[in-house]
């Protein structure tokens, strides 16, 4: 951990302690806001935190409500669950307003994380000077198709406890190698993942509850429902890897056609955590990002002056 960052709660509008992290720049060309996905901390991102804090941004993350070190909404410690995705899209909102970050403010989401962050843009809850898109969760892959999956995860939560698992946890070794090889190909980044959730009890996630499959499911459907999507003017950019096993980069890349200001970077032979890819992928997504950001903050910080 830097001897200069911190980290600290900052109170929902409930009360609920969201657990964030904050590395200022000295000189700071603009502030970036990360909210990781379903699981995560932010202690992953620490790679690339220090790469945007080198070229003078100033970086806040937050483990979104009940997953990392922001406590659990069910409970087991290993069971992501929610009862609403609005609640995360008011606390993204929230903490956004209360937020002050020197200069352009610039929003990344990864995973679950841009999808509440594309919820929170659609609905006109936040106005950064740009915003990045990390295999955003515009589908969830499923065998068997969104609406019938969310069809079924309603009916599980009326048959039991919502919070309730919804699978059982991976127990054998190639089970949990093949569902780490959904997230990335290097095996020294999952052991840095491992490393933290060891020296930090009750951080690291299991299997999601039947509710939040069905909210997820729900809450995709509404993002992808939305019909006029001209007034989302915020340069956007979508980072997806074509072989994500985890959510639909089709669906992705077909909603960002749909915004009237966000291009797409296609990422092959990459998992779904494009940040902790091997360095090649991880590179060029990097890459991709700063040119994206020097390129948005200066047409804002054209239109200023």
């Amino acid at each position: 951990m830097p001897r200069d960052a911190t980290i600290s709660y900052w109170a929902a509008r409930d009360g609920w302690p969201i657990r964030r992290f904050d590395w200022p720049a000295d000189a700071a060309r603009g502030s970036i806001l990360l909210i990781g996905g379903r699981g995560d901390i932010f202690e992953k991102y620490l790679e690339a935190f220090e790469h945007w804090r080198l070229q003078g941004w100033s970086v806040t993350a937050l483990d979104l409500r009940g997953h990392g070190g922001s406590g659990r909404a069910s409970e087991s410690e290993l069971v992501g669950h929610t009862e609403s995705f609005a609640a995360l899209v008011d606390d993204l909102a929230d903490f956004w307003r209360d937020w002050r970050g020197g200069g352009p403010r610039v929003a990344m989401g990864h995973s679950m994380g841009g999808h509440v962050l594309l919820r929170a843009l659609t609905e006109r809850r936040l106005d950064p000077e740009a915003a990045v898109l990390l295999s955003p969760m515009v589908r969830i892959r499923s065998p068997l198709g969104s609406w019938l999956s969310g069809r079924i995860a309603r009916n599980m939560c009326k048959r039991g406890d919502p919070a309730r698992a919804a699978w059982r946890p991976k127990s054998s070794a190639g089970a949990r190698a093949d569902a780490d090889a959904m997230l990335t190909s290097d095996y020294g980044r999952l052991l840095d993942e491992q490393w933290w959730h060891a020296r930090m009890p009750g951080t690291q996630m299991g299997p999601p509850s039947w509710s939040w499959l069905a909210e997820a499911f729900a809450s995709s459907d509404l993002l992808w429902r939305r019909r006029d999507l001209s007034h989302l003017t915020t340069p956007l950019l979508f980072l997806l890897a074509e072989q994500d096993r985890l959510t639909v980069s089709r669906a992705s890349s077909a909603l960002a056609r749909r915004l009237p200001n966000a291009r797409v970077a296609q990422f092959k032979s990459a998992g779904h955590e494009l940040l902790r890819e091997v360095d090649p992928v991880r590179d060029a997504a990097l890459h991709a990002i700063d040119s994206f950001l020097g390129s948005a903050t200066a047409r804002a910080r054209g239109a200023s002056g």
